[in-house]
């Protein structure tokens, strides 16, 4: 499938900013199962210097200085993806998880990128309510991959997604005692879990095609960022699943960033000199092309 994804950000301040330095994360990753077709950043006012870097994980960022005097920031990407159909992974057949610490240390594709995924991040804590949650999906000898099945969509059916309930800052610990949250929480919920049994395991941001009411138009702007969360297995390499709609994603979801938790791929992020108070609007539209 292809698509058109536009996603503005624009943050309105109550007094003027007279610098600002921030680190912008919207470009799509370049993957397997997906290809960058176009991407452009327009960033208003115009930034004195924009530079563009790769991050630790791998996610194309952009650094920009801002010295003109200004009341409003907009940052507006707009790219054309194409994604593919995931593979067709037999669940059953990955290692067992509690083999996979000594996985790690002898296949030859583990290196830091994987090992950083299987520890405790500050979104993500190692706690005795985590520990109670997820032990029941991991008996002795469960294969890896059907382990995170069974934990994402046992996330499914127990926690209802509720979007006032709260926030990028709300805790773990929170969301499992009220099981209320939204796609964020729930990975989080589940990255926790996952690590807890030290399996690698990472947060990915990016945005997932929603479909109107029957009968009712496509409303623009309307969409929303997304997160689900990948799982390494030594015979497959990273395998996604989406905790928040029982799913494994494949060509309707669009990866723009890979992290430990939300603090790896915040979309903007940065310092002010001014601005006192601001509000943020953020409006994405994920457009499928003919």
């Amino acid at each position: 499938m292809r698509y058109q994804v536009v996603h503005d950000t624009i943050y309105d301040y109550s007094t003027p900013v007279v610098q600002s330095r921030h680190v912008i994360r919207k470009s799509p990753r370049d993957l397997p199962h997906q290809a960058i077709e176009t991407h452009s950043l327009t960033i208003t006012p115009r930034p004195t210097i924009i530079d563009r870097h790769t991050d630790p994980f791998g996610n194309a960022i952009a650094f920009a200085e801002i010295d003109t005097e200004h009341r409003k920031l907009v940052v507006s990407a707009k790219s054309r993806i194409e994604t593919r159909p995931s593979l067709n992974i037999d669940l059953d057949k990955s290692y067992a998880w509690d083999g996979l610490r000594k996985a790690m240390g002898t296949a030859k594709t583990c290196e830091i990128d994987v090992v950083q995924y299987a520890v405790a991040s500050r979104h993500t804590p190692l706690t005795n309510d985590v520990m109670a949650y997820a032990a029941p999906s991991f008996p002795v000898g469960r294969p890896v991959l059907q382990a995170a099945w069974d934990l994402t969509s046992r996330i499914y059916h127990d926690f209802k997604f509720d979007p006032t309930a709260t926030d990028v800052s709300t805790p773990v610990h929170d969301v499992l005692q009220h099981r209320r949250g939204v796609c964020q929480d729930f990975s989080h919920v589940a990255l926790a879990c996952l690590r807890m049994m030290r399996v690698p395991a990472r947060y990915v941001s990016g945005y997932l095609l929603t479909h109107p009411p029957p009968g009712q138009p496509r409303l623009q702007g309307a969409d929303a960022s997304h997160a689900w969360i990948s799982v390494w297995a030594p015979e497959t390499g990273w395998v996604e699943f989406d905790p928040t709609n029982n799913q494994i994603p494949g060509e309707e979801h669009i990866a723009i960033a890979y992290g430990r938790d939300f603090d790896d791929i915040n979309p903007i992020s940065g310092i002010l000199l001014g601005g006192n108070e601001h509000t943020v609007s953020v409006a994405v539209d994920v457009m499928p092309l003919v």
